[in-house]
């Protein structure tokens, strides 16, 4: 299967096929939207998918990050 079936004028989705909702965020850890803007999107007009996609770098810091296990021992500062 192709990507090329989810291709349409207009804004396209930020999924980038990392669909993990975060426990505490409730993002999706791969295109930071809620689980209402991933189920409407395709609904959305373009003025409100531009609105969502304007808001998602925003959306990084509320994601809590993994502290990295055995790699972030390794470089951790103390």
């Amino acid at each position: 299967m192709t990507d090329e079936v989810w291709r349409r004028a207009g804004i396209e989705s930020p999924c980038v096929k990392i669909c993990m909702i975060h426990p505490e965020a409730g993002l999706c850890a791969g295109c930071l939207r809620t689980r209402d803007e991933i189920a409407m999107w395709s609904r959305y007009s373009d003025a409100e998918r531009a609105e969502i996609m304007e808001a998602l770098p925003e959306r990084r810091a509320r994601l809590v990050r993994r502290r990295g296990g055995r790699q972030g021992r390794l470089h951790r500062k103390d």
